[in-house]
């Protein structure tokens, strides 16, 4: 099994280098950590008294490797989540914040749990999470995955801005699409057909 570590080098690995996309709402980014994180962390890497775009540049990888294992795996506890789907959840917390978590209780909540939709992970959640995962942990982990890519496609439908990261420009699987497939059993990716009928609306 991975080590947090790998895990993490390879979200930063996934999330590229430095860039700033005037459609991302979280503005100028690098290895997947945003402006408003290293605003937030005080991460004045220049040493000139405040956190600007060119503190994002100087973001090492290690660095952010570092920030993603302490303020997004330990710090919201997803490692005491089943082992099978910490890699998924932790990969969208990265992406989407206290909505990977919640995605995680909507769905336990679709299994019959009684779990607060709050975005936090706490025994509630822990203990429905390894109930589900008793009989198939892989299972929990597809369910999970799916639930990603569903919750991908919902902010794509409401906000145009946003498909082209669910759509290549060739009409293709876009990165939300493909990193949420990466964590599911090749059964339940989406054949090129599928993809096409579920973004047809589009246009």
């Amino acid at each position: 099994m991975q080590t947090v570590r790998e895990i993490a080098e390879e979200i930063v690995a996934r999330e590229g280098g430095f860039v700033n996309d005037p459609d991302d709402p979280g503005g100028a980014t690098n290895h997947g950590v945003t402006i408003h994180t290293m605003r937030g962390l005080g991460l004045d890497l220049t040493g000139d008294g405040r956190v600007s775009e060119e503190d994002v540049r100087a973001l090492s990888r290690g660095q952010a490797v570092d920030i993603f294992i302490r303020h997004y795996y330990q710090r919201p506890r997803i490692a005491e989540l089943p082992a099978e789907i910490q890699a998924s959840v932790f990969d969208m917390y990265v992406n989407a914040g206290a909505n990977a978590v919640k995605i995680l209780q909507r769905l336990l909540r679709e299994m019959g749990y009684a779990v607060a939709v709050d975005g936090a992970i706490g025994p509630q959640t822990i203990g429905a999470a390894e109930d589900a995962a008793r009989p198939d942990p892989l299972a929990l982990r597809d369910a999970y995955g799916v639930a990603r890519r569903n919750y991908y496609f919902r902010l794509a439908d409401q906000r145009p801005a946003s498909r082209k990261y669910a759509r290549t420009r060739a009409g293709g699987k876009g990165g939300w699409i493909r990193r949420a497939e990466e964590f599911l059993s090749p059964a339940w990716h989406l054949s090129g057909a599928e993809f096409e009928a579920r973004v047809a609306a589009w246009g």
